[in-house]
């Protein structure tokens, strides 16, 4: 079975095009015009083994706030879309990952119920052309789309590794709760159904 999808989004403010597929190796590429995102993103399915492909141009001359906020809202639909009804999956994840001197932990529910509680403590507002605020903004669009619940966390001195702890531990914990389950039949809910719209 192909877990696999294309998504287009394209506004005044923005043009986004990912392809995704679940099953790969990690093979990512990331263009959005802001250099911090593309490294997170990259991380993001380097260590989820998510074959990631996106390509966004936005109206950076304002601010990357449209740019990061639609490739995360798309990149969000593109994961909804290549799970299809969810079924036959592990359903959750839970990951600590630690980079030098900063520890991220993420709990995550990809079971149809939107909702998101990120603790990131950064030191500094922006981590190159990126603003910090953006970077929990990011994530949660990603999951409101997705239909995923996750509790992510970071902490540390560096904000630099702060931020990337923190996506790396949110991408194994998506590729362990992506996996499937050779002894799940069906949906792992007792109402018999995951979908978006929380009935999960």
């Amino acid at each position: 079975m192909s877990r696999t999808a294309a998504v287009t989004r394209k506004t005044n403010e923005t043009d986004v095009t990912i392809s995704l597929d679940l099953d790969g190796s990690g093979v990512t590429s990331a263009s959005t015009g802001v250099g911090f995102f593309d490294h997170l993103l990259t991380a993001l399915g380097h260590h989820g083994l998510f074959d990631l492909m996106i390509e966004t141009t936005g109206d950076l001359h304002i601010d990357e706030h449209h740019t990061v906020e639609d490739t995360a809202l798309a990149m969000g639909a593109a994961f909804a879309d290549a799970l299809g009804d969810r079924a036959g999956l592990v359903r959750y994840g839970d990951t600590r990952i630690a980079m030098d001197e900063a520890i991220g932990s993420c709990t995550i529910d990809i079971g149809g119920r939107a909702y998101s509680v990120i603790d990131l403590c950064f030191v500094g507002e922006r981590i190159g052309e990126m603003s910090t605020q953006m970077i929990p903004h990011a994530i949660e669009s990603f999951a409101r789309t997705a239909g995923f619940t996750l509790h992510l966390s970071a902490t540390g001195r560096n904000d630099h590794h702060i931020a990337e702890a923190a996506i790396k531990a949110l991408a194994r914990a998506l590729r362990s709760a992506v996996e499937v389950d050779p002894r799940r039949i069906g949906v792992a809910s007792t109402k018999g159904t995951l979908t978006t719209d929380g009935a999960g």
